[in-house]
């Protein structure tokens, strides 16, 4: 399946599968026509899904450097040229930049307002895009469905701090986080929150979507909240599976982390 689609009265968002695994997404304000893709894995699914709705791009959000998220770009904005958004502070690993970007920055595509935050970890730079009336949140590979990016750059406490920056996003935000890991993910997030009952049966949702073959992205915050352990270090059932009562969030949200890493 090459993408899915969210449709709101206001707001088109579609995912589109890129490489092996990874997620770009298009969001349309439909007020104004505008359109935004986020993240450029590869070229030709993006322009294929583009000329397939007959949409021209107007914005490019770029969250971080890693090649599996930028590759597409030269090729794609060939044909569709549109400013290239990105973080001030990765600038120097970026392709060039229109605008440069960083934590409580905002813009508008259309008549939609843009949040932004660094939320670095996984590297040092990457920013997440929080567009409110879309109901949508662009994370990458910081916050994933089930999970968090491995942290090439940053420590488990810029991690954690940057994860705690999703604590106001209401619970039906969609997160339009980077890649198809969500199995993956479940099967180490049962390993240090048993007992979850909402984990249980997201495992068994999960299960069925994929051999249904749709994808588990994008996924809700709320749901995440529920039973994504990298946000759930404060709860007694992970603190217990990990053998860390009384220990700080962040020590408990670090072993999680170095447990994931082995797994």
């Amino acid at each position: 399946m090459p993408s899915e689609t969210i449709e709101t009265d206001s707001h088109t968002l579609v995912t589109i599968a890129c490489l092996s695994d990874n997620y770009a997404f298009l969001l349309q304000d439909k007020k104004s026509g505008a359109v935004a893709l986020i993240d450029v894995p590869e070229a030709a699914p993006i322009k294929a899904e583009l000329n397939a709705r007959g949409w021209t791009l107007d914005q490019i959000w770029l969250t971080h450097h890693h090649d599996d998220h930028i590759d597409g770009l030269p090729e794609l904005i060939a044909d569709y040229p549109a400013r290239v958004y990105g973080a001030a502070a990765d600038s120097h690993r970026l392709p060039p930049l229109d605008v440069a970007l960083g934590e409580g920055d905002r813009f508008t595509l259309g008549e939609t307002e843009v949040q932004v935050s660094d939320v670095s970890g996984h590297t040092l730079g990457h920013i997440a895009f929080f567009a409110p009336a879309a109901q949508a949140a662009f994370t990458a590979d910081s916050l994933m469905a089930l999970g968090c990016g491995r942290l090439f750059e940053g420590t488990p406490a810029q991690m954690h701090a940057s994860l705690a920056k999703t604590a106001d996003w209401p619970d039906d935000t969609l997160i339009c986080s980077g890649h198809e890991y969500t199995k993956s993910n479940a099967n180490f997030a049962i390993t240090v929150d048993p007992e979850n009952a909402e984990l249980i049966a997201r495992i068994r949702d999960i299960d069925s979507a994929r051999a249904a073959g749709r994808f588990t992205v994008p996924s809700q915050i709320g749901l995440e909240r529920a039973t994504n352990p990298f946000l759930r270090a404060h709860t007694a059932g992970v603190r217990a599976a990990v053998g860390m009562a009384t220990a700080s969030d962040v020590d408990v949200f670090t072993e999680i982390r170095s447990r994931k890493d082995r797994f």
